[in-house]
């Protein structure tokens, strides 16, 4: 009787911990090495997605904004603030920020953003409002493959295998 209660406390932790888990808020993303707020850049300060992710419109992937390009503002905006302080000495340093990604596809799944770009969707169709976001999170699952065949057949877009499976 005592071991039949044993296991059934630990299913239920079992069950607890997976639903934990898997059901975490889809309101935060991973913690980054230098705190970013896209709330004050792209929402306060209305900076364009393209001014620091141009890689969207030459190649398949947004990319990472150079410390050059952050530093261009940030050698007179903010320059005394810790996360600036941090992102200076990385810059005079030249060390790479180890950004962690946080919208990530499955590698059988291939995208390119210039033609979604070239087609004139907005960014936030997939991204979300990231304008309202202290700390980045993925607003749609993108390695949904439904969500992403709905959107190319409302778009009148090439639902092929091919498309996206090469």
């Amino acid at each position: 009787m005592m071991q039949q209660e044993m296991i059934r406390r630990v299913l239920i932790l079992l069950v607890l911990c997976v639903a934990g888990i898997g059901c975490g808020s889809p309101e935060s993303g991973p913690r980054q090495p230098i705190a970013f707020s896209h709330k004050i850049h792209a929402g306060q300060n209305k900076i364009a997605c393209q001014y620091c992710h141009g890689g969207v419109r030459r190649t398949a992937a947004a990319g990472i904004p150079s410390q050059r390009l952050c530093m261009g503002c940030h050698k007179l905006v903010a320059a005394n603030k810790p996360e600036i302080i941090r992102l200076r000495g990385t810059f005079e340093k030249k060390e790479p920020i180890p950004w962690l990604r946080v919208n990530d596809l499955p590698d059988f799944v291939y995208f390119n953003h210039y033609p979604h770009i070239a087609r004139g969707l907005a960014c936030k169709k997939c991204h979300g409002d990231v304008e309202t976001m202290t700390e980045l999170h993925p607003a749609v699952n993108l390695a949904d493959m439904a969500w992403c065949v709905d959107c190319h057949r409302q778009n009148q877009a090439s639902v092929d295998c091919y498309t996206c499976h090469r």
